[in-house]
């Protein structure tokens, strides 16, 4: 093969890469949105009996729910929850919402991750550690609201972008992760990742 059949052959795996990570994050996140219309009563497409047996979104909310307030709890706080709050005696209010499950960060990286040229052991192992990181970061972020601001009651109400900094964060973490990831399978045999050569 020439070096211009390999450049266009790199070119082609490229644009296939970007697009697949196009569709694949497009199906993720909106497919997560109108799953959640769907869970939600009174929503547009809201379904009771997929409501009632396949309400995964709840069973995130209250997988993250609930090792939060143990860690509050181990912190010497009261609290109690339910399906979607947790309330600290003598400390904050909070509600988990969708916009706090992560389920968008989550859908970047299976994108990324499924759309990516490498081995079938190597893709499943990233997916499963990067959305098991994803999840343990969210529930330190609700168990340290929940401690931080039962510490410093004073602080509060300027405490309004923590959404905004945990998503950069775990896109930190997440770059990271996928840089090593991507260095690691290009270096295995009989890999040609969607490199533009120059």
């Amino acid at each position: 093969m020439t070096p211009e059949e390999a450049k266009k052959q790199a070119n082609k795996k490229a644009i296939k890469f970007v697009v697949a990570l196009f569709i694949l994050y497009i199906v993720f996140s909106q497919g997560n949105l109108f799953m959640n219309s769907v869970m939600t009563p009174g929503s547009r497409f809201y379904n009771p009996y997929i409501s009632q047996h396949l309400d995964y979104i709840q069973g995130l909310k209250s997988a993250l729910i609930v090792p939060a307030v143990w860690i509050i709890k181990a912190f010497g706080f009261y609290a109690i929850y339910n399906e979607m709050d947790v309330m600290v005696v003598s400390g904050p209010y909070l509600r988990v919402n969708y916009s706090c499950l992560g389920l968008g960060v989550m859908s970047f990286l299976a994108a990324f991750v499924l759309a990516f040229p490498a081995s079938w052991k190597s893709t499943f192992k990233m997916l499963v550690i990067g959305l098991i990181t994803i999840y343990v970061l969210n529930v330190f972020r609700i168990a340290g609201l929940g401690v931080l601001l039962g510490f410093f009651k004073s602080q509060r109400n300027n405490f309004t972008y923590h959404h905004e900094v945990f998503n950069i964060i775990v896109y930190i973490c997440v770059f990271t992760m996928l840089y090593f990831w991507i260095k690691k399978a290009i270096n295995q045999p009989n890999l040609n990742p969607p490199i533009i050569n120059k």
